[in-house]
């Protein structure tokens, strides 16, 4: 199957709703169809702004996390509508991917 491979990055404090908008993103993604996603969390990284985020004991408050998925055009196109719609303002890449099973049965 054609489509994309698309990545969210965020931090783990940061909320959208109420919840943390690792999750929420992820329930958006079910709502629609999308067939699996992978949250991860960081250990370190740092921002557009520049500031340091770390999983460690001193900062452990606000450690990265990333949301990835492979999603068809019409799943990503639905996605992207729903996080607009929602007005959330996220850093993500999005590229073109081949996926699938390596066995079907």
């Amino acid at each position: 199957m054609q489509g994309y491979l698309i990545t969210f990055f965020t931090q783990k404090t940061r909320e959208h709703e109420g919840i943390p908008l690792a999750d929420w993103i992820v329930e958006q993604a079910k709502k629609i169809g999308v067939r699996g996603a992978t949250l991860f969390s960081g250990k370190e990284g740092f921002g557009h702004d520049g500031r340091f985020h770390s999983g460690n004991y001193f900062d452990f408050e606000d450690p990265p996390q990333l949301v990835t998925m492979a999603l068809s055009e019409n799943e990503c196109d639905r996605l992207m509508a729903a996080m607009q719609a929602a007005e959330v303002n996220i850093f993500y890449t999005k590229s073109k991917a081949e996926f699938g099973f390596t066995f079907d049965g």
